[in-house]
Order: structure tokens, then sequence, then C-alpha cells
């Protein structure tokens, strides 16, 4: 059966994570005029116990299910990127991929105090030469004894200078074996020879935390590898199709912010001497904005609906991202010839927007990327085979 009345406590969640996020407004905007991050935020955000809003009770999360999840990101979003990318990271990234992946030792060390918001978790894939081509990375992790040495460097890293844990990936075997020879672990921060550095002069995304992380010689204790050896790419794909979904719902909270000023300021604006809105071509604008919304919120809960019966959606979650992203770009661009040139100044939010959107359409899985995997799942090119682990379904078997 398909329901798409959200629940009471969807409703309730969405009020207390739109007010939360409303209050940082004024805050929000001063930051990514100065290119600054505010730790205080985040720390805001898991005494509300949003950072873990979809990890089971059991390991310190609040239980909620994936639709939770989307409307976190979506409002979020609704005010800017840089609030959204904290649950992008922390929850689908990495925790979700703690809950997937961990032993229940692991489990208990990182999964929980992340779920209770008393530690900061990031994702660390992306190097300087692997992007989109992720089996070229450079990082390697050589076992010697009861460690693994890692060395290497990863960019473009979300809360790289902020984060007190990393899923990080790299090569433990032969180059030439490829993806089978990548694995995951688990690092802390404080530990010897990791360290990191801000990238600044972003496009976007401004008030937000990207960086990079160096690794020299850091010793990581065996049992803080994730999974089984070679079994990094897998958890790293895994753990995308999380990443993904959240970068789906905060774009619908974005397209839904452009819309919401754009339909503000055609009733307050004079031209030929009536509310531009009365405009056609203003009009249009404004229709098309709501017809990919529409369809963009619908795409980003059928990935939520099959997460939460525990079925496999890395097509439907990819497909997601990919329209959702577009959707937000296209209706940021739309708002900002909505305003005309107070558009292209920053005493309107539009340009914000507009900047913030653009990158979504890059980080986890570009358009390019995503053409592929729809047009290779269309052609059976691609066809998903049973994963070692899995995401368990809502509601969790742990809190029942």
């Amino acid at each position: 059966m398909i329901d798409f009345e959200f629940s009471e406590e969807h409703k309730i969640l969405r009020e207390s994570v739109r007010a939360f996020a409303e209050s940082y407004r004024e805050r929000i905007i001063e930051l990514d005029k100065k290119h600054e991050v505010d730790p205080e935020i985040l720390r805001h955000m898991g005494r509300e116990g949003f950072l873990g809003v979809c990890i089971p009770e059991k390991y310190g999360g609040a239980g909620m299910d994936y639709v939770s999840l989307a409307i976190l990101s979506e409002e979020l979003e609704r005010v800017d990127t840089s609030l959204r990318v904290p649950v992008s990271v922390h929850v689908g990234l990495n925790s979700l991929g703690l809950l997937q992946w961990a032993t229940e030792e692991q489990k208990q060390k990182y999964l929980v105090p992340q779920a209770k918001g008393k530690k900061l978790a990031g994702y660390a894939l992306t190097e300087p030469d692997a992007g989109s081509d992720a089996k070229n990375l450079k990082s390697t992790a050589k076992k010697d004894g009861d460690f693994y040495i890692l060395n290497g460097s990863k960019a473009w890293i979300s809360l790289a200078n902020t984060a007190d844990h990393f899923i990080i990936f790299a090569y433990t075997g032969p180059r030439e074996l490829g993806h089978k020879a990548i694995s995951a672990f688990i690092i802390e921060r404080d530990w010897k020879g990791v360290s990191s550095a801000f990238i600044k002069d972003k496009l976007g995304v401004r008030a937000g935390d990207t960086g990079m992380l160096f690794f020299q010689d850091v010793e990581i204790p065996k049992e803080n590898l994730l999974g089984e050896e070679g079994e990094g790419f897998k958890i790293a794909m895994s753990c995308l199709d999380n990443g993904r979904f959240t970068v789906a719902a905060g774009s619908v909270g974005l397209a839904k912010a452009a819309l919401e000023a754009s339909i503000d300021y055609a009733k307050q604006r004079i031209a030929f001497g009536k509310p531009i809105a009365d405009l056609q071509l203003v009009q249009q604008k404004i229709a098309n904005m709501v017809k990919g919304i529409e369809a963009a919120e619908l795409l980003v809960l059928k990935a939520a609906w099959l997460k939460n019966k525990g079925k496999r959606n890395t097509r439907e979650t990819a497909l997601a991202k990919w329209y959702a992203t577009n959707v937000a770009s296209q209706a940021a661009d739309d708002a900002i010839q909505i305003h005309g040139a107070y558009g292209f100044s920053a005493d309107y939010p539009v340009e914000r927007f507009w900047r913030n959107s653009r990158g979504a359409r890059i980080y986890e899985g570009t358009d390019e990327i995503q053409t592929l995997i729809q047009a290779q799942y269309a052609l059976g090119i691609r066809q998903d085979k049973p994963l070692r682990k899995t995401l368990p379904p809502w509601p969790f078997p742990e809190d029942s």
C-alpha cells in the first residue's frame, strides 16, 4: 500500500527542524559572507538529536525512519546547504555505514557517541586524483603486525577540520587488483600522523567545513578495519546510497526555498504597471519550479520507502539525486532571473541558493556518473549483486 500522508511524528519533526534552521538563518548569512564555520551549530544539532535521527535507539539514536531523514535534510537545506551537509556526511555516509558494516564492538565505540551527538563523523573517499574514478586512489594501508600503516591524502572532504571520526578508504593489496584491493577503516582525528587543512574560496557552501586530510605513517589498529579486507569499494558505494539520498532530499528543500523567494518577490515587484507575477513568462518559471519539485519529492519518497522496507535502492536513490539536484539548480537559476538585477545581489538569498546548488551536481556522483548509472541499469549492463551485509529495515529489529 502506498500512503502519501506524513505521520504525526513526521509533522512534529518538520516543525522542529524548521524552527531550528530558521533560528540560524541570519547567522548562516553572516558566516557565508565571511567564509567561516561555526562548530556550535553542529553541537546544537547533536543536542537536538538530529545527528542520530534514523539510528536505532539501541545505539543511542532516535530510531526514526528514513522518511524522517529526508525531512531533516530538506528542512535544513531550505535555509542553507551548509546545515544539511553535516547530516549527509555524519548520518548518511558514516553512521549508516557503521550501522550496516561495523562489528558490535565498533558500533559501541563509534556509532553510539555519534548517534548521541557527542562525536562528529566524516567520510573520506575522494583524493586529488580520484573523484569519479574512485579506483584511482593513491592512499595505502600496509599491514604491519597488529596495525595497518596509512599514508596518503584526501580532498574535498566535508567536516575535514571538524569531525572526530572518519571512514577512510585505501589500498591494502596490489593495485592491479583494482577495487578488490581497497579496504575501509575507521580512524580518529587525534591519532599521530593525521592532519587537515581548510579548502578556501569555494563558490558555494561557504559556511561549511570543506578540506583536505593528510595521513603520514598513521597506525590503524587492526580492529578498526571496517568490514573485510578488499571490501572497501562495496562499503564506499553502499555509503554513497545513503549520502546521495540526503543530497536529493536537501535539494528539494533548496528548490522550495527558491520557489518561495520567487513567489514573494513576483507579488511585490511592479513592472509595466502591475506585479510581475501577472506576467506569463514569470508564471512559466514558477510553474516549472513546481513541476520539478513535485517530481523530485516523489523520487525521494520512493527511495525512502525502499529503505524502510530494507530493499536495495541504488538505482532509485541515484535517480533521485540526479533529478533533484538538477531541479534545485534550475530553480535557483530561474529565481535569479525572476529577481532580475536584485537576484545578482547578496541582498537577496537566491544568489546564495544558486551558488550552493551547483556543487550538488558534482559531489557524491556527478551528473555524468548518474547518467551512466541510469543507462547501464536500463541496458542491463549494471545489476545489483547481494551484499554481505545490508542496512536494516524500519522499524529497526534492534529496537523491537
